[in-house]
């Protein structure tokens, strides 16, 4: 599978001993709607894996709860075997319901079980990095992560598993993790409107922890703020390339994985990515949601 000699936005980042591109790709909306189910169009899903790779992205982000089993089924049949530089990241610690819900599976023997999942879906001997997903659609909530991220950290002692993280977590969920075994990543959701995480940011970027935005372009209900729509006439973009750009710049450890199930969509967001923005863009930015920021 060739790739692109094109440098993509914001560069590269370790993940232990992972190289990947800070510009990645987020396979969830490949699912049917509501996560749930094929794709419309799996020729069309395929087609975007295909292209992600061939612009150079070497991180895509996955579950088995999408679909279920869905996009890890996509991902596989586009791209196995893998390059060796792609890195397939997924997470584990929720499941689906009937009803399109995401009961929590956090037990070990169902972390276990989703671990097994996800290789056999991906057909995969070890994962590059798993995150276990806490909290619940709500949000983070409070409370030990202990017992279930011992679980994973054992099996990355036992080899199905490289590198660890956490996502949907609290600073202190974090900071347990880290007491438990190396934490490389730390998902959670965060984009301009959304800035709750900003100290956390601004720490694993000190720790050398990657941070990756969930709905980094405000998911299922787009961002819409005066501020963002003023830069972005202002540089004749769209807001969503604003949004994207901002994030690169706005700490060197965010990775980006904006889903898409269009290829067109997907270069447009490589491309706003990459949107060079001035101090006054970033000044106005940082009104949204009233968290200015020294600089």
């Amino acid at each position: 599978m060739s790739t692109t000699s094109q440098p993509l936005p914001g560069g590269t980042w370790t993940l232990g001993d992972l190289t990947v591109t800070r510009f990645g790709y987020g396979a969830m909306q490949l699912a049917g709607p509501g996560v749930m189910g094929p794709p419309a169009d799996r020729d069309a899903a395929l087609a975007v894996l295909r292209e992600a790779v061939g612009l150079g992205i070497t991180h895509i982000d996955t579950a088995a709860a999408y679909g279920p089993r869905v996009t890890n089924e996509l991902i596989r049949e586009a791209l196995h075997p893998y390059p060796g530089t792609l890195h397939v990241v997924t997470k584990v610690g929720a499941t689906r319901d009937e009803r399109g819900g995401w009961p929590p599976a956090r037990e070990p023997d169902q972390l276990r079980r989703a671990v097994e999942e996800n290789l056999e879906t991906l057909g995969l001997d070890t994962l590059d990095l798993v995150h276990l997903r806490l909290g619940d659609a709500q949000g983070p909530r409070p409370g030990s992560l202990a017992r279930a991220f011992e679980t994973l950290a054992e099996l990355r002692r036992q080899g199905l598993i490289r590198h660890l993280g956490v996502s949907n977590a609290t600073a202190e969920q974090v900071t347990e993790a880290q007491a438990i075994a190396p934490v490389v990543s730390v998902q959670n959701l965060y984009n301009l409107a959304h800035r709750h995480d900003d100290e956390l940011i601004d720490r694993l970027a000190a720790e050398n922890v990657a941070y990756i935005p969930f709905f980094p372009l405000g998911g299922f209900s787009p961002l819409q703020s005066e501020a963002l729509s003023a830069v972005a006439a202002r540089l004749d973009a769209t807001p969503m390339a604003v949004a994207l750009a901002w994030l690169l710049r706005r700490s060197p450890n965010i990775l980006l994985i904006p889903g898409t199930s269009s290829v067109r969509h997907l270069r447009e967001n490589v491309a706003g990515a990459g949107l060079p923005l001035s101090d006054e863009d970033l000044a106005d930015l940082d009104t949204i949601g009233g968290r200015a920021r020294r600089r």
